[in-house]
């Protein structure tokens, strides 16, 4: 893998791999850079939901929503949501924000854009995720680290596994703060589920308020290389299913 990200190729490429698999696509939101599209596949409750890029400039987590997608990562008994591609212009454009300069993940509260509205819409005709995973990446480390938001028995054991199932990409982010947060470990960040801004809520927060139990939001280092980013996200989502399905 190189450190391209393909825009127009990759919609088709995860609608082969997720076809293949028996998801089913529907359409949340047509853009002009393309739709925004969400995959499902039955099964047994309780729901398990991922999903990658809502900031466009953030490639590692679509290319690895792709790869678990191909290796079959996804257990085939179990229900199953993936949105690999929240945000369609930003993708297009290599940019944080939509096309109309809205950081999505700051909208899950005002749902100023039709792409958080269509989103939350369709989520709402769901069951709650019993778990929730977020693939982002962050310019200004250069470890792995994690949010966790926690709503049940709390788990150091998890998390230890997560960490050590990345550990050979990246080390845990040491901090001693990340972004304004205090770790509670290296690479780990246990985030109350209250958003840092009120009128600012990211998706995890919003499923929390909905009443999903437990989430994952991985940040993976931007100055790496892409295909670094990318396995550091697969390894660490096969970790979470294998502790928690």
């Amino acid at each position: 893998m190189d450190d391209h990200f393909d825009w127009p190729a990759f919609l088709p490429e995860f609608s082969r791999a997720a076809t293949r698999q028996g998801f089913i696509p529907e359409i949340l939101h047509e853009t002009e850079d393309g739709p925004m599209i969400a995959w499902e596949r039955g099964g047994e409750k309780p729901l398990i939901y991922l999903s990658a890029g809502i900031h466009g400039d953030e490639p590692a987590g679509p290319l690895a929503a792709l790869r678990l997608m191909k290796e079959r990562a996804f257990p085939a008994n179990r229900h199953c949501i993936i949105c690999p591609a929240l945000n369609p212009g930003g993708l297009a454009m290599n940019t944080r924000e939509n096309r109309h300069g809205v950081d999505l993940n700051r909208d899950y509260i005002l749902l100023r854009c039709p792409e958080t509205a269509a989103h939350t819409h369709w989520l709402l005709s769901r069951p709650v995720p019993s778990l929730f995973v977020s693939l982002h990446e962050d310019w200004e480390t250069h470890g792995f680290y994690f949010y966790e938001i926690n709503l049940g028995e709390d788990d150091a054991h998890r998390a230890s596994n997560l960490l050590g199932a990345v550990a050979a990409q990246f080390p845990a982010e040491i901090g001693p703060e990340i972004d304004g947060h205090a770790l509670r470990s290296p690479g780990w960040i246990f985030h109350r589920a209250e958003a840092d801004q009120p009128d600012s809520w990211p998706e995890a927060i919003w499923l929390a308020k909905r009443g999903c139990p437990l989430s994952f939001t991985f940040e993976t280092p931007s100055k790496a290389t892409l295909s670094k980013r990318v396995a550091a996200h697969v390894a660490g989502v096969r970790a979470l299913l294998l502790d928690c399905v």
